[in-house]
């Protein structure tokens, strides 16, 4: 006579809303797979459209190639520039090649480069909160001619930069960075450079800061989250350190739900999860999915704010062929 199986341990699943795709990320999806409709494949990306493996993957399946420089794509097929942004030397060389390119940045990304720009124009240095490396702030810092873009990481830094003329001065900053990192550092820059201009609005995006939002408001509730996204996205990675500042014993990044690691969540009652915004929806579902097989689940849906931001695609893929 078989044993009677074990209950399920209860467990409370808390939902963070908003979550996952921004519209700056689904317009850049859409971008690729409208591009591969309409030119066939293949169609060349420079770097990865959105930071996900999952997402990158399945446009590889449908004909898209990752290449991280325009010298690997060939003259004769379309480019798409990622939504992160490129440096303005990038677009240059594609038009000096006359490749045809589609620029899938974030309508967000671009404001940054416009305000960088008008900013130049005026005589000012720039003073970027960023991080290192990544492609967004290569993005931004590249729009302008090198030594007009100082990079800022943290509050230490503020204190070591050397700029041309204090009074002559404006910061911008990357769209996914921690909301409440970011107003030490301008805080810093601000004591230090009293007369340093700021963004007209926010250059951290809605998508960003609701996404860190959500995860406040769950953060008392909760044992442990879980953050689905990949460790090159800069949301996601800011997702986990907010949840840990706001209280969060454990809190980790997992990419899909093969990577959980249930042995830390023994004992947990309440969970919490959100998806980064190049995440998609697919992939919180599978967790929900791994998480019903093993506990006798109660979800419960924690919304902030709702989204109704949408881009148009470049009307290069909106004519006919």
């Amino acid at each position: 006579m078989n044993a009677p199986a074990s209950p399920k341990p209860p467990l409370t699943l808390y939902l963070a809303a908003p979550r996952g795709f921004c519209a700056g990320v689904d317009r850049a999806i859409k971008i690729v797979e409208m591009a591969l409709e309409k030119w066939g494949a293949p169609v060349y990306v420079r770097h990865e459209i959105v930071h996900n493996r999952y997402v990158v993957d399945g446009l590889r399946a449908k004909g898209a190639v990752f290449v991280e420089e325009l010298d690997d794509c060939p003259d004769d097929r379309p480019v798409i520039f990622s939504a992160h942004g490129v440096p303005k030397a990038v677009p240059a060389e594609a038009a000096r090649r006359q490749m045809l390119a589609v620029d899938a940045t974030c309508p967000l990304v671009t404001k940054v480069h416009m305000e960088a720009a008008r900013h130049h124009e005026n005589g000012l240095q720039l003073i970027m909160i960023g991080h290192a490396g990544h492609p967004e702030t290569e993005g931004t810092m590249g729009q302008l001619p090198p030594g007009e873009v100082v990079l800022v990481e943290t509050v230490e830094d503020v204190a070591r930069i050397t700029v041309r003329d204090p009074e002559r001065l404006a910061f911008i900053t990357q769209t996914t960075l921690s909301v409440d990192d970011t107003a030490g550092i301008v805080a810093a820059l601000q004591a230090r450079f009293p007369a340093i201009l700021a963004p007209h609005k926010e250059d951290i995006c809605y998508a960003t800061t609701n996404r860190q939002a959500a995860v406040k408001a769950i953060a008392p509730k909760i044992d442990a989250l879980l953050v689905i996204g990949a460790p090159n996205s800069s949301n996601s990675q800011r997702l986990v350190e907010v949840g840990r500042a706001a209280g969060c014993g454990y809190a980790q990044l997992v990419q899909r739900a093969a990577d959980i690691d249930w042995r830390a969540l023994q004992g947990a009652r309440a969970v919490g999860l959100t998806a980064g915004a190049s995440a998609p929806e697919e992939l919180v579902d599978e967790v929900v999915d791994a998480f019903a097989a093993r506990y006798d689940l109660t979800r419960e849906l924690v919304e902030t704010a709702v989204e109704r931001v949408e881009f148009k695609v470049p009307r290069a893929l909106r004519e006919p062929a």
